[in-house]
């Protein structure tokens, strides 16, 4: 633990200026994001009497051990650049919320030549259109078969799109007319893209002036008695008007309008969206987060903001956001709005009408999902925890071990050796930490040798990082060795503040093995000198415990949540671990001779593969024979049969059924 005095800057030196502010700890990790409008203000008030700052503030400065600062010039650019800078480093201090679901969009792909309507999750993706958050994927589909029928947009995947445009004829929906059939060019692009936009207008809340065209074209065309195109109309508004009264009215003067509203205890914070176009309720989310830093309404209110909108941009930007309190420079976090959106943004708090009794119902919501958060939490905590004790106490360790590392080595038949390493923190899956490792060393089938230079590998990283921080480990530490061509971690920048690979090291280390994996792993730790990593393996067959130089294994009992969580670390191990090698010898086995010939790209590739026939009957060719395809000129045609003579044969391919060998003539496959 820090003294905040000892790093706390000299009395002149921060500016009284707008900026933006970094603590970092020892390890020059950046933990804690901070902005100002008077840096000298705000970064006096760390450095008070512990006993005077909030508990939390108080953990956070004495884990510190720097802190730096950069100037800006508008209370604005503070407010960019800090949201980037917690985008970048992800510090442990700063309030960050997560989603409490993995919300659907409908999405429209106007950056490809014939627009698509699907329902995408996760990240956006630039040149999309998104509509929503909706809760449930069916509530989409609904809306856009409502829909299909007025702007019959493709929605068929690319493939389908493919194979339906290489038949010739259009698919189920084309025939039916809820699609307009670009595929067989029954309209052209420009004329699929009017209508994806079209599309796009009535979902943003463009729809009154719509449904009045379509009903004067529909009076028309009953006055001029073409009543099948009258009855075609008809039907269409009608589609039009079930598809909105799935979005209930809440605004009466069709407003474009986000809601936010906080609900919140002592630790954690639930945030609720509710997102208004044209006056009806067109999406909702919600966010959970724990309160890691002093934060109030004001401040949760604008990192919620931050979050929303950080990267977004144009109508994803409303003209109007509703919030239960209003940030700290209210008109700055508005310039910052209004910048993003392209125009004036305004940010207030409902006083009186429908728009209070919206925010109500909004912050009803959230009240209700931090309850239910707070309720999955406390069952999911109380397991984790008693797991954890579980594993502690079966295999004797002194605490809980809240960083798990688990080894597994994976191969086919001793070819693509590879291992993988995955890590649980609190119990839990930290992906972002996982490594692969290829086995170097050796060639062939040796999964305890295999173990032990993955582990030695591992922990030499550790201890290079160590070193380069500063910390005392000993005089003789063996050197850095990268895990998979890596450069060495001396070659990184000094202060950037990210996570660094292999700098944290585990209370319990996990292999996938019994007795054998669990010698080597202990073996590799000793020659490194570390003794304050525990090691054990877990066994496939009846699910044992095994320790170093035990003879018995330990047996937990099969209700136990310890093994039950033990068997979770060493399942993803071996996933993780598959995955890995079955992309390695996938790519083996795609790869040709062809490939080391310098200059002959795929398409020429290609073009032999076609002219020839097989890789086979390319190689019984002759130079002149080559030149003969096109494209292929007399120097690149020695080059090819020079790697060709040089390239062992492919081995002859084998009948499954009958077992076969199939051997190649110039009249085709013969037995």
């Amino acid at each position: 633990m820090a003294d905040p005095s000892s790093y706390r800057p000299k009395p002149g030196e921060i500016p009284d200026s707008p900026g933006v502010y970094k603590f970092r700890d020892e390890h020059r990790r950046v933990i804690y994001v901070g902005k100002a409008k008077s840096l000298r203000q705000r970064l006096a008030s760390y450095f008070q009497d512990l006993s005077s700052l909030h508990p939390r503030t108080a953990t956070m400065v004495t884990t510190a051990a720097s802190v730096e600062w950069t100037v800006v010039a508008t209370e604005v650019e503070a407010l960019q650049l800090e949201y980037s800078w917690i985008k970048e480093f992800d510090p442990r201090f700063n309030v960050k919320y997560r989603d409490d679901k993995s919300y659907p969009y409908l999405a429209v792909t106007l950056n490809e030549e014939f627009p698509r309507v699907q329902v995408l999750r996760g990240a956006k993706r630039k040149g999309v259109r998104y509509f929503g958050p909706y809760g449930h994927a069916w509530a989409i589909r609904e809306t856009v078969d409502l829909m299909l029928r007025v702007f019959p947009v493709r929605t068929c995947s690319a493939g389908v799109f493919k194979n339906h445009r290489q038949k010739g004829r259009p698919c189920l929906l084309g025939y039916i007319g809820k699609c307009s059939a670009p595929c067989v060019g029954r309209v052209t692009p420009e004329e699929h893209r009017e209508l994806a936009e079209e599309f796009c207008d009535f979902m943003a809340g463009r729809t009154g002036a719509y449904i009045r065209r379509l009903e004067k074209q529909m009076t028309a065309a009953a006055e001029e008695m073409e009543y099948e195109r009258a009855a075609r109309l008809r039907d269409d508004i009608e589609a039009l008007k079930r598809a909105l009264e799935k979005n209930a009215v809440v605004l009466a003067d069709a407003t474009d309008a986000d809601l936010i509203a906080v609900a919140e205890d002592e630790l954690e914070a639930a945030v609720q969206i509710f997102h208004v176009r044209g006056g009806r309720v067109r999406g909702q989310r919600g966010w959970v987060t724990d309160k890691v830093e002093a934060v109030d309404t004001p401040g949760l209110v604008e990192h919620a903001l931050q979050q929303l909108y950080g990267e977004e941009s144009g109508d994803a930007v409303p003209k109007e956001v509703l919030v239960p309190a209003l940030p700290v420079h209210p008109e700055a976090v508005s310039q910052w709005l209004g910048a993003r959106r392209g125009s004036l943004v305004s940010l207030r708090i409902p006083r009186r009408g429908d728009k209070k009794d919206l925010m109500a119902t909004v912050e009803r919501n959230a009240q209700q999902a931090l309850a239910l958060h707070k309720t999955k939490r406390a069952s999911d905590l109380t397991t984790r925890s008693r797991a954890l004790e579980e594993i502690a106490g079966a295999l004797g360790l002194d605490s809980a071990p809240l960083r798990i590392e688990c080894f597994d080595i994976s191969h086919l038949q001793g070819e693509d050796v590879v291992a993988s390493m995955v890590v649980f923190e609190d119990g839990l899956a930290r992906k972002s930490e996982y490594r692969r490792f290829q086995i170097k060393s050796f060639a062939g089938q040796d999964d305890v040798r295999s173990m032990h230079e993955v582990i030695s590998r591992r922990f030499r990283r550790y201890l290079a990082e160590k070193d380069r921080t500063g910390e005392w480990i000993g005089a003789d530490t063996p050197g850095d060795e990268t895990a998979a061509g890596e450069p060495p971690a001396a070659g990184r920048p000094e202060d950037d503040g990210r996570p660094r690979r292999f700098a944290y090291p585990p209370q319990l280390v996990v292999v996938d093995g019994g007795a054998p994996q669990v010698a080597a792993a202990r073996r590799a730790l000793d020659e490194l000198g570390i003794d304050d990593v525990a090691v054990c393996g877990l066994a496939k067959r009846l699910e044992e415990v095994w320790l170093p130089g035990e003879s018995d294994p330990v047996v937990l009992p099969r209700s136990s949540e310890g093994l039950y969580l033990l068997q979770r670390v060493r399942d993803t191990a071996h996933d993780f671990a598959i995955r890995y090698q079955r992309s390695k010898r996938t790519k083996r086995i795609r790869t040709s001779p062809l490939d080391a010939v310098p200059g002959l790209g795929e398409t020429r590739k290609q073009s032999l593969i076609k002219h020839f026939g097989s890789v086979k009957r390319l190689r019984q060719a002759t130079i002149e024979q080559i030149c003969e395809v096109p494209g292929m000129g007399r120097k690149t045609a020695e080059s090819v049969v020079a790697a060709l003579a040089q390239a062992a044969p492919a081995a002859p391919a084998v009948n499954t059924a009958t077992g076969e060998i199939i051997e190649e003539n110039d009249g085709g496959s013969t037995t």
